[in-house]
Parts: structure tokens; sequence; C-alpha cells
């Protein structure tokens, strides 16, 4: 890979390693060595410029959850090394809640969260990278409501407030892939939002499908999805999908993994996971993953920051 150090065999193997290094090693002096001085970070509550919040956000994470780990599910990769490379990082982490933070005060009870980071990779660095963790599934596992941590972050803040997040450098463009099975994926998540259509999920699932799904919850078999997407898609109304990356890595003697990046735009105008309607706009950043088996998703990834959500029906400026 040009630009890159030597060791690093591809970008799947580059990612594994730094992240690995920065985490498990704690070596976050490496944080400067592999992230960009002006790399944006974005996530469905924040977005950051530069390598010091990507340090205190580390930092932080640490004091509440000093063992977390970052184990690598998978890595689902784009791009090319003149404009950039993409890898989409799905992350499983246990870890142990030590420490007082943004989750309150220390409860020494375990918790298992998902991330997923796509991040634009070149000549060494990260670039620009979108971040998508389920913090409802830490707070569920703290005891809490996903409601009341939005309430105490919106407190801290006095408002919901998010910048716009750059466009990335360097001439990088997101990818939307033509492969059928990135093409199918994408019309499914296009026919869950936009035109509230669960059935039509027959056609690109099968019927033993499982899902992870926000909070931390699994949705076992066709059904169990369909009945989280009727959740979803009945509680926020006049919803506008936008994918924004999209791509199919064919592995052999492995099930072809597809990634999606995706924003929805909507009215919180239903009743039911959100609570009472409230007629506010609310945005979700999520990013999916799936693996195909004879042309069906078998095995899905769906990462949602309820919290993130809750704190824009919550505002109080609104």
């Amino acid at each position: 890979m040009k630009g890159f150090d030597a060791e690093f065999q591809d970008l799947d193997h580059y990612i594994r390693v730094i992240t690995e290094r920065i985490w498990e090693g704690r070596r976050l002096s490496d944080i400067s060595r592999y992230y960009s001085a002006d790399c944006a970070v974005e996530t469905p509550s924040s977005v950051s410029i530069g390598i010091e919040p990507v340090i205190a956000g580390t930092l932080a994470t640490l004091a509440a959850f000093p063992d977390r780990r970052l184990l690598a599910e998978d890595v689902i990769i784009s791009g090319e090394e003149e404009c950039g490379f993409l890898s989409s990082h799905r992350i499983f982490s246990p870890m142990t809640h030590a420490g007082s933070g943004a989750f309150g005060p220390a409860t020494g009870r375990p918790v298992y969260a998902r991330t997923i980071a796509d991040c634009v990779c070149v000549g060494n660095r990260i670039v620009h990278e979108w971040l998508v963790r389920d913090q409802a599934a830490i707070a569920r596992q703290l005891g809490r409501h996903e409601r009341d941590v939005a309430q105490d972050w919106l407190d801290q803040l006095g408002a919901w407030q998010k910048p716009a997040m750059p466009t990335a450098p360097g001439g990088y463009l997101s990818y939307l892939d033509p492969h059928p099975l990135a093409v199918a994926y994408a019309n499914s998540l296009q026919q869950v939002w936009a035109a509230a259509d669960t059935a039509g999920l027959k056609r690109s699932h099968a019927g033993s499908v499982i899902t992870a799904l926000p909070g931390g919850e699994m949705a076992v078999g066709l059904p169990a999805l369909q009945s989280f997407w009727r959740a979803m898609t009945g509680s926020l109304s006049g919803a506008c999908l936008q994918v924004e990356h999209l791509v199919a890595n064919e592995r052999r003697g492995r099930a072809t993994a597809v990634a999606a990046r995706w924003r929805v735009r909507a009215s919180h105008l239903g009743h039911g996971r959100y609570g009472q309607a409230t007629g506010r706009p609310v945005e979700i950043m999520g990013i999916s993953h799936a693996e195909f088996e004879d042309g069906k998703v078998v095995r899905e990834w769906h990462l949602i920051d309820d919290v993130a959500i809750w704190m824009q029906l919550l505002d109080p400026r609104v």
C-alpha cells in the first residue's frame, strides 16, 4: 500500500494492528502517529476536528472502562491508495464500568457493546472517520434507560448542538458499489425507511436471519426483524434515507459481506419506540453490516445510537 509502513500487509491488517496498539496496548501516543492532525470524526451526537479530541475521548473512555477491549469482528474495505481507502470496522467491546464518567458513577458492572467505525485511510493515517457506538446497550447494562442518559448529556451541554461534518480531504469520495448484493441491500433499507415496507424483507433476507439491534438487542428470525423495523418506522414519519457509503466484499470460503453507512431525516410523529410523538425533526446516522449466503442476508448488524435520538427529542431549545 503506497505511503503505508511496510509492516502492514493490507488495510485489514493495518486497521487491526493500530487499533490493538492504541487500545489493548494503551499506546495513546500512537494516536498522533496514525491520525492526521486535522482528522474530522463524526458520531451521531458530535463532530470533532483534530487529534486532541480523539485523545481526550480515549482517555475519558478508559477512565470509566479501564479494561475496555476492542475485538475486531470484521473489516469491510473499499477505496484505493491515491484518494483513500475506507475501512468499515466492526468491533465488539467487553469492559467493566469501574470509573465515573459519561454514564455516571462507577457501578462495577460488566458491559458488552458494539461499535462500527468507517475510517478513510491515506498514507499511513486516518484522515476522516464516522463512528457509531451502541450507547443504549451500555446504558441498559448499567441499569439505566437511554432516555435518562440522553437527558444527563443534554443537561451538561445545555442543548443539542452538532456542527456540520467537513468534506473528506484529498479527493476522497464515498463509494456506492454497483455489486448486485450491495444494491439489493441498499434497496432493502430504502424500502423499510422510505416506504415502511417490511414485507419486502422477505426478498432480501433469509427467514432465519439473525440481526444485532440497538440497545444490545437481537432479532432472531425474519418476524422479529420486521417487528423492529415496524417500531422504528411507526415512530418516525416522512423518512428520507440517504446511503452515503456502500460496498460488498466477496471472500473466498466466507459469506459475502456488505457495509452501508446511511443517514435518515424524519419527524417524530408516531407513538412507540421513542415515547409520545413530539413532532420534532430527527437525524439518524447509522452503519449496517450484512452477510449474504445464497443471495440473502443471513447475519446482520445495525449500529444506531438511541441516546443521540433521545437527545434530539428532549432538546429544550426546540
